[in-house]
């Protein structure tokens, strides 16, 4: 992995603002049941090149539907979304994703190796760039400690193995903006508090925007540079709240003063947020 000193906080200014993820006054409904749904409400935010931001906020507020919607997977009903300059379809199509899911959704009868692989493989026959090589590839997979299993089956490994595969998979791909919605949800708590600092490893290898979905405050503190809270439905900002610890960030950030003080900001925030409906 990068040496330590390689992690640079994020600045809050990004060098290319055309880089950068802007959502404008969206909001959005599903019909449900023959009712219609409110889940989104007039939501603002611009997200610098290489920021990390997390969503929180209570069940059905809209957190994984913004991530569908700066993905390109549904269209807003009103306001708009760009990314790096151009609309989250374009985005898709050029590539700029790399998404990880809640579960790690890996193919059986591929190793470990050809999971990680595949996407490059897929974009490759389709003339695109097909991200970070071969042996770039294993050697990731031996700094997140899978080299011992880089021939095994997805059912030869636990669920934490799992997870890290497909982690590693949405990273060789070398995408510009990573999604991620709720990865380490499955996991036991002690599985889930070391893939925090994993994924902050890959993320500072890569240097990916990523937008992050969690229900968990820890977590959204210890990973991001801010933490977008969300209020019930319709979904709509509360607060963005800065989260200045240093970086890079290890498991000692959590016994510190300053963690502590901006757990209690995001929680109260939250508590905003589902009594203000």
């Amino acid at each position: 992995m990068s040496n330590d000193a390689d992690e640079k906080p994020y600045s809050g200014d990004p060098a290319n603002p055309d880089e950068s993820i802007r959502f404008e006054q969206v909001s959005k409904w599903f019909r449900r049941k023959g009712q219609l749904v409110h889940a989104l409400s007039r939501v603002s935010l611009e997200v610098g090149s290489g920021e990390f931001v997390s969503f929180i906020g209570p069940s059905g507020c809209g957190k994984s539907t913004l991530l569908r919607l700066a993905g390109g997977l549904l269209e807003p009903d009103l306001g708009s979304i760009s990314i790096r300059g151009e609309t989250p379809q374009v985005a898709k199509s050029l590539k700029h994703y790399g998404f990880v899911p809640q579960q790690p959704a890996l193919l059986p009868w591929r190793t470990v190796r050809k999971n990680v692989s595949l996407l490059g493989e897929l974009n490759q026959r389709r003339s695109h760039t097909t991200g970070i090589s071969p042996d770039d590839q294993l050697q990731l997979l031996h700094d997140i400690g899978l080299g011992p299993f880089v021939d095994s089956l997805p059912a030869e490994l636990s669920g934490g193995m799992q997870q890290r595969v497909s982690i590693a998979r949405a990273f060789a791909l070398g995408a510009p903006v990573m999604l991620m919605d709720e990865p380490f949800s499955a996991l036991d708590e002690i599985t889930r508090a070391d893939m925090r600092y994993l994924l902050l490893d890959l993320w500072r290898r890569v240097g990916s925007t990523v937008l992050f979905v969690t229900h968990s405050i820890p977590e959204a503190v210890v990973l991001s540079d801010r933490v977008v809270v969300l209020g019930a439905r319709p979904g709509r900002v509360i607060r963005i709240i800065d989260v200045p610890l240093v970086r890079p960030r290890h498991e000692a950030v959590e016994d510190g003063d300053d963690y502590h003080h901006i757990v209690s900001e995001v929680r109260a925030a939250l508590k905003e947020g589902s009594e203000d409906q």
